[in-house]
């Protein structure tokens, strides 16, 4: 079981620096998945890579249940601490 509560570890990542862009990608497409569920936006064009990148994280995301979404988050940022 883990040992930080989803808002704890998202409040932590929020506070830490230095975490690998791919990394950040993907605590981002959890983050969204459990809070917001299924990308519910289009995707960015070209001209903005990295809201692109985020977008396509999350995307992969689609079909996970909020609360597993809640658990992976807390389990990466455990990993990144």
């Amino acid at each position: 079981m883990p040992s930080m509560t989803f808002d704890e570890a998202a409040q932590k990542m929020r506070e830490t620096h230095g975490v690998k862009e791919s990394d950040m990608e993907e605590l981002y497409a959890l983050y969204k998945q459990a809070t917001v569920g299924d990308v519910n936006k289009e995707r960015p064009g070209i001209a903005h890579p990295v809201e692109r990148r985020k977008w396509d994280a999350w995307e992969k995301k689609k079909g996970m249940s909020s609360e597993r979404a809640k658990e992976e988050y807390v389990k990466k940022a455990e990993s990144l601490l």
